[in-house]
């Protein structure tokens, strides 16, 4: 989420910013940030940039200096996989661990694979130290601790990535940089609570200056889906109580070539198949997308998503709606603002 906020001051108009991360062009070369009239108006006198709490390459090593901040966090491992072992202790991560062996087994899991689309990505962030006995297919169920696990990992990758960029914006001289504490302390100075745009009046240098009453709240929103291809997974009847379980549910518990690693044979609960697994391919690009707004039956709805090949739109429903999804047929709905890139955000 991306904040500005405008406020007005005897020597003309300023332009307050706070970025959590900066975005100016993407890798095809187009602007990511909004241009429109209104704003383009706005007289920018100076620009300060809150890049992190605090300065953490120098709590590491309080003599740093020039080079040195251009080594990240996996300097001097020779592999990713050292390096996630090491960042985690040597131990497994999982708060409720029963292997009582000293030397237990551990292995690198992806923490997004629970995710729409799958994130299978290896950077540290997605993953994380487990052992053999945590680290199995049943915990990756539905009912496993595994799926929608998001713990708080040891790293400082994102305030030293901050910390590279403040080096990059603030050496020609044209941009200021402040840190989290500093911000802070004048906030609790002017008796301000903590949001993002009262941050954004405290590091311009605001005091008592008029202020806009309603701040500019702006999101950034996927253009497009990344993932083409999409994997529905086949549907049994479970011979143990009736009920209809996906085929990795149902799974034959192995997972590495050491039989004393793998888990419950569930796959001979399988009673008959109800639907057989399927791989959806998009082959087009469909009029709506994700996030955009239409209106249907005299009322504005948020689209989930297409079905049917594109013939009906999933909606979000109402809050007080009983149902998850919405559904509406293409003809009978009409556009009302796409959204993709930096968005105002909704109420």
């Amino acid at each position: 989420m991306k904040t500005l906020a405008k406020e007005t001051t005897p020597q003309g108009e300023t332009l307050f910013i706070r970025f959590m991360k900066v975005h100016v062009i993407n890798k095809h070369g187009r602007p990511l940030m909004p241009t429109t009239p209104r704003k383009a108006r706005l007289l920018l006198k100076s620009v300060t940039i809150e890049v992190a709490a605090f300065d953490i390459q120098k709590i590491k090593n309080p003599k740093i200096e020039g080079e040195q901040y251009q080594y990240g966090e996996q300097y001097g491992f020779d592999n990713l996989r050292e390096y996630i072992l090491h960042r985690d202790g040597h131990k497994c991560q999982n708060p409720n661990c029963k292997n009582i062996k000293d030397h237990p087994i551990l292995q690198v899991h992806h923490l997004g694979f629970w995710k729409n689309p799958p994130d299978r990505t290896d950077r540290p962030a997605n993953l994380i130290t487990l052992c053999t006995k945590c680290h199995t297919a049943k915990n990756h169920q539905k009912k496993g601790f595994l799926l929608g696990w998001e713990p708080k990992l040891k790293s400082f990758k994102g305030e030293t990535f901050m910390t590279l960029v403040r080096w990059r914006l603030t050496e020609e001289g044209r941009y200021e940089s402040t840190f989290g504490y500093i911000t802070k302390g004048k906030r609790r100075e002017l008796e301000m609570e903590k949001s993002h745009h009262n941050d954004a009046f405290v590091i311009a240098g605001g005091t008592t200056q008029t202020r806009v009453v309603k701040p500019l709240m702006l999101e950034q929103i996927r253009r497009n889906k990344r993932s083409l291809e999409q994997f529905y997974d086949a549907k049994y009847r479970d011979s143990r109580d009736g009920e209809i379980r996906s085929g990795s549910e149902l799974s034959s518990g192995r997972r590495t070539r050491s039989i004393k690693l793998n888990s419950e044979n569930l796959r001979q609960y399988r009673a008959h198949k109800v639907s057989p697994g399927r791989r959806a391919i998009k082959k087009k690009r469909y009029p709506y997308k994700q996030r955009d707004l239409v209106l249907f039956e005299g009322k504005a709805y948020e689209v989930v998503g297409m079905q049917n090949l594109g013939t009906r739109l999933s909606l979000k429903p109402d809050a007080n709606s009983k149902t998850k999804y919405k559904t509406a047929a293409l003809s009978k709905v009409k556009p009302l603002k796409r959204r993709g890139g930096i968005c105002e955000q909704q109420a």
